[in-house]
């Protein structure tokens, strides 16, 4: 994938992973329009990086994604990269969610249906440019589960499993797909770098994931699993049961509180 002098829109853009990679990629030279549901860390986000271009948009929501497909394609027509990396993580227990059934699911609606719908809506345009991609933020949880973030991983290993069908199914267009499976990183997402759940986690820094992830783009590698999320694939094939156990201690420690 060339990373120079093309339209980009990336979704969840004004904060962690979501803005390091846009910042990266303005710096390289390409016009980056960056959405969120928050107006205020969009605003700080613009502040920070003046070339970047912001637009209040929540992927959660149909007529959003709609409104945002009208504007973008009006005032940015070469349109030809979409980035798809807005998502939410919450630690759900599910002996005690007393939450609505609407609230229990709202996950799927952000980060499954949300890239699945901004591919569907998206998809026309960047077929008609020469070279065109999307790529898709999983998680190298899509592998293997947390179990104290049930939902979350439902999601992305269901966009996994989307990402999938959907290179197969455009594999005759100019359209590239590509998957970038961050492990865990320094973001607000994971929160407390210090939590016992973390324990024995390497966490990679905001900008070695971004460096680790151009450079699988560069090179054209369309599954982009950077540090333990490669780990986690890997160990999932050889020794499912045992890293599934492993990562089943978070929810003794969950049911004891």
């Amino acid at each position: 994938m060339k990373l120079d002098g093309n339209t980009i829109l990336l979704t969840g853009g004004a904060s962690g992973i979501g803005l390091a990679l846009a910042t990266a990629l303005q710096k390289r030279g390409n016009t980056v329009i960056i959405t969120g549901r928050d107006q205020a860390k969009l605003d700080k986000a613009k502040q920070a990086v003046p070339e970047l271009h912001v637009i209040q948009s929540d992927v959660a929501r149909v007529a959003d994604i709609d409104a945002l497909f009208a504007k973008v394609t009006e005032e940015f027509p070469k349109l030809n990269v979409l980035i798809n990396n807005a998502g939410v993580m919450r630690t759900i227990n599910l002996n005690k969610h007393d939450g609505s059934l609407e609230d229990l699911t709202s996950e799927i609606d952000i980060n499954l249906s949300g890239p699945i719908r901004m591919v569907r809506r998206f998809l026309p345009q960047l077929a008609k440019q020469d070279s065109a991609a999307i790529v898709n933020v999983s998680s190298g949880l899509a592998f293997v589960p947390l179990p104290i973030n049930p939902v979350y991983c439902a999601t992305k290993a269901g966009l996994h499993s989307f990402t999938l069908s959907l290179r197969a199914q455009l594999k005759k267009t100019r359209v590239k797909v590509f998957e970038i499976a961050p492990p865990a990183t320094a973001t607000e997402l994971l929160g407390d770098p210090s939590s016992p759940d973390l324990k024995g986690v390497s966490v990679m820094s905001v900008d070695d994931l971004v460096k680790a992830s151009l450079e699988g783009l560069a090179r054209d590698r369309l599954e982009i699993r950077p540090g333990q999320a490669n780990q986690l694939r890997f160990m999932n094939r050889v020794a499912p049961d045992f890293i599934f156990g492993q990562l089943s201690k978070t929810v003794d420690r969950m049911l004891a509180d």
